[in-house]
């Protein structure tokens, strides 16, 4: 009786079986590189760019890059009063579009969560602002701030106010400015805010109305600290957006006037784009993360401590 043999597989076969076995024993990683490699091209990559460009003197273009070592930072800290401006300027935008955001999110909200006849569609309607394109509303209102032209004159002048200069003035520019943002995204801080009050308990309001407790108190001793926490979230999520607003100011007014609403970002871009200055717009870009992340991180500590 003879033996019949089975033929070896060929090498693809081989091949084939070898990296499907592979695959079998590591099928998390298979699944999870694509993603990796994602982060790794579009966010890793950056950020190490953007440092490396930082201690660099590199006109865009124009010669090769020379290693300057901490040379930009001090030039920007010690030597450069525009960056100062900026950062200055920066923070009024903030403090002013986010202080108004939360105040009248926290507003609506609190009225939003009560019951009334149309209370859904006066919900869809706050939160159209939010949906909006952010370079079609700079539009809407820099046609609305023209001086002769603009509708907000026109409605002073129908109740019997002068007109003002809005973004033509140094002294009204900024405050402008935070009206489009608190305009855009005050539903923001509200949507979140109306969370947070929809998981609240019944029963702290209850024990305030057995003491007699009138809406008021009710509101700043029973509602205000347990939604908190949730309130400070949603400032820190509008600080760090507000931070960082580039197109609304951009389209607006471009930094004008003369550098009366020129931002950290602005200033950036002017230094990258239209200056060539590339490792100093990458020093400057560092400088003001680090900033937004200590302020988030101050932000976040009081949340935990208030919590």
């Amino acid at each position: 009786m003879s033996i019949v043999k089975s033929e070896p597989l060929n090498t693809r076969e081989a091949l084939t079986e070898r990296l499907g076995a592979w695959v079998d024993r590591h099928l998390p990683a298979v699944f999870l590189s694509p993603t990796v490699a994602f982060l790794i091209l579009m966010m890793a990559f950056p950020i190490v760019f953007t440092l490396w460009l930082a201690f660099q003197n590199w006109i865009g273009g124009i010669a090769p890059a020379e290693f300057v070592g901490l040379e930009n930072f001090r030039q920007l800290i010690f030597e450069d009063p525009r960056f100062w401006d900026a950062l200055g300027h920066t923070f009024s935008f903030t403090a002013l579009a986010v202080g108004a955001q939360v105040v009248i999110g926290v507003g609506v909200a609190h009225l939003l969560h009560r019951e009334f006849v149309g209370r859904g569609i006066a919900r869809s309607v706050f939160l159209l602002p939010m949906i909006a394109t952010p370079v079609a509303v700079a539009l809407v209102w820099r046609l609305m701030f023209q001086p002769d032209l603009g509708i907000l004159n026109d409605i002073l002048a129908s109740l019997g106010f002068a007109g003002l200069d809005w973004t033509a003035s140094q002294a009204s520019v900024i405050p402008a400015l935070a009206l489009v943002d608190t305009w855009e995204w005050t539903s923001f801080i509200a949507l979140i805010v109306l969370a947070g009050l929809s998981a609240l308990p019944e029963w702290p309001y209850e024990a305030a109305l057995v003491d007699g407790a009138n809406g008021w108190q009710t509101f700043w001793h029973v509602t205000l600290p347990m939604v908190r926490p949730v309130i400070i979230v949603a400032a820190v999520f509008r600080l760090i957006e507000a931070l960082k607003t580039f197109d609304l100011i951009l389209v607006v007014t471009g930094g004008g006037p003369g550098f009366a609403s020129e931002t950290m970002n602005v200033y950036a871009y002017r230094l990258g784009f239209q200056y060539q200055r590339l490792g100093y717009s990458a020093a400057l870009l560092i400088v003001f993360f680090l900033i937004i992340l200590g302020i988030t991180a101050l932000l976040l500590r009081f949340r935990k401590t208030s919590s």
